[in-house]
């Protein structure tokens, strides 16, 4: 990478987009999503896929997962793009290409690609460097979530309509936050007008899990926690749905890394599935 090392995106966002181009090169089609664009954004050096995050079987699973989040948040836009809901917010929006990749769809809505300041600028100027730009539509929202920063403030700064309806998602964030961070978040979503939907990710108690499953998830808890960014909020499907009813949505339902399996992997020979510990909640006012 040639950019500035102190403007980069954060090593999470940095694995997801590299794990979304190793499903295109590594696993068999047919693709869950065709995304090789982060790694074009990110430009690392030469053996990238020897890291050992980078393995291409230890990490089958999760990079199963992250593909079929991403699908499933994008066809979520697509639908409600065709349902007239203009505004899409991403909280958290890491690297995501979904504007770069589906311009067709992503150009009749706003989107709002909610993100810390550093790797904003970084973001803004990698896609002008490519070639991407950024076009009127593309709102690169910039929050500086550790100064205390309203994340809601920042988005109506940037042209964001409350009166509106929205689909917001956030994905792979809502483990980092207070449970109280998450109700206000929920509450926040839920007094959007009517059409607007709320799609999060978040991750089951360990004791959910299958046993053979538990070890490798407890390393990957334990490597957060050593990185100083430590998971801390779990929830079971009960009380997740609960959650959002309590906070003012007039429908809630979870959707589990099964679903995702069966919707994106059935057909497939070589036996890709997600890991089991992430899940959906998607919830609508």
């Amino acid at each position: 990478m040639t950019d500035d090392r102190s403007e980069a995106p954060d090593a999470t966002a940095v694995r997801v987009a590299l794990w979304r181009a190793m499903h295109v090169q590594v696993d068999a089609p047919p693709h869950v999503l065709e995304d090789e664009i982060g790694l074009k954004l990110i430009a690392p050096a030469d053996g990238w896929r020897d890291r050992p995050d980078m393995h291409p079987e230890g990490t089958r699973g999760y990079r199963a997962s992250i593909v079929a989040r991403a699908r499933y948040i994008e066809e979520l836009a697509i639908e409600a793009a065709a349902r007239g809901v203009p505004q899409y917010v991403l909280l958290g929006a890491g690297l995501d290409t979904f504007a770069q990749r589906r311009p067709d769809v992503a150009g009749s809505l706003l989107i709002f690609e909610v993100d810390q300041p550093a790797a904003q600028r970084w973001k803004n100027r990698r896609l002008m460097e490519l070639g991407f730009g950024v076009p009127p539509w593309l709102r690169l929202v910039p929050v500086d979530f550790e100064a205390g920063a309203s994340w809601w403030d920042e988005l109506l700064s940037n042209g964001f309509d409350a009166d509106r309806p929205a689909l917001v998602s956030s994905t792979g964030v809502s483990m980092y936050l207070t449970r109280e961070a998450i109700m206000a978040m929920l509450r926040r979503v839920a007094a959007l007008p009517k059409g607007s939907t709320l799609a999060m990710t978040f991750l089951l108690p360990l004791e959910l899990l299958a046993p053979e499953e538990r070890p490798r998830h407890e390393t990957v808890y334990e490597r957060a926690r050593a990185a100083g960014t430590p998971f801390i909020s779990f929830f079971t499907p009960d009380e997740v749905v609960a959650l959002a009813h309590e906070a003012g949505f007039a429908q809630a339902r979870y959707i589990s890394a099964d679903d995702l399996a069966q919707r994106y992997f059935s057909d497939r020979a070589d036996g890709l599935r997600p890991a089991t510990g992430e899940a959906f909640l998607v919830a609508g006012t």
